[in-house]
């Protein structure tokens, strides 16, 4: 079976498309088959992202690794069994068909609480949840006691993947590997880098996590939306001298798919 990694975090602009889009060509450049849905079903900006990157690739007359994307079918109402959601049939039968042709799945969700994110959440092998580097971003994990800074207790995010891993355990599933992406993170603030991170750790211990690093607040990642490209693409489309910028964002792809540790992966090109 595809393993199945989901990207989710119940707030917009903390990087998931960003993130999905250059993990599934990692994979995809690795040699791996993966295919893609995009469960945001009003921005679409993963499946637009992929859609860039047909269109360039195919005006450029090139040939590049690339992750497959499928929409969600459409069923009719007449097609449900009694009291069965449309949502869950829809996710069920997209999951199956890509499960035959890929070794991974990635799925975006989108930036709020939807039935789709709820069940694509109790799918995931992997859970990646980038939050950008803030207390703002950190309140969909936890609450934090204004005074002291310490975790009272985990929020209305970490509830619905609790709710996710138990439905897994109930249906003897192996457990959620769970990723808290540490995405734009910047040179300046460092005080206040320290105390997200602090309470991170501390968070990740109480509710079984793991912390990384994520795609930095770079220009390139902006740029490269139209044409579909990720930072592991730049030397094949005709740039033969990356800056120093480049290069970084390279390598901390590079190191986000090492640290996924997902099955059979050895490094990404």
């Amino acid at each position: 079976m595809a393993h199945i990694i989901v990207v989710g975090n119940e707030k917009g602009g903390s990087g998931k498309s960003t993130t999905c889009m250059h993990v599934g060509t990692g994979l995809a450049r690795a040699g791996f088959r993966v295919g893609c849905l995009d469960l945001d079903l009003r921005q679409k900006s993963f499946a637009r992202y992929i859609e860039n990157r047909a269109a360039y690739l195919s005006k450029a007359g090139l040939t590049l690794p690339s992750p497959f994307y499928m929409d969600l079918p459409e069923i009719g109402p007449e097609a449900l069994a009694e009291g069965e959601n449309i949502y869950d049939r829809k996710l069920s039968e997209a999951v199956t068909a890509l499960e035959a042709t890929s070794d991974f799945i990635v799925i975006d969700c989108p930036g709020s609480h939807t039935r789709l994110s709820q069940v694509a959440h109790s799918l995931a092998d992997t859970l990646i949840t980038p939050m950008n580097d803030s207390f703002v971003d950190f309140d969909l994990l936890a609450r934090i006691d204004p005074e002291t800074g310490k975790v009272k207790g985990p929020s209305i995010y970490s509830e619905m993947v609790w709710s996710a891993r138990q439905l897994r355990a109930q249906a003897g599933l192996k457990p959620i590997d769970w990723i808290v992406l540490r995405n734009r993170l910047g040179a300046q603030q460092m005080v206040n880098k320290r105390k997200v991170g602090a309470a991170l750790e501390e968070l990740s211990k109480r509710i079984g996590f793991r912390v990384a690093a994520g795609i930095s607040e770079r220009v390139i990642y902006r740029e490269l939306f139209p044409r579909g490209l990720t930072v592991m693409d730049l030397k094949d489309t005709g740039v033969d001298q990356l800056n120093m910028s480049n290069v970084a964002a390279r390598q901390e792809v590079r190191d986000l798919v090492r640290e996924l540790n997902l099955p059979g992966v050895q490094h990404t090109p």
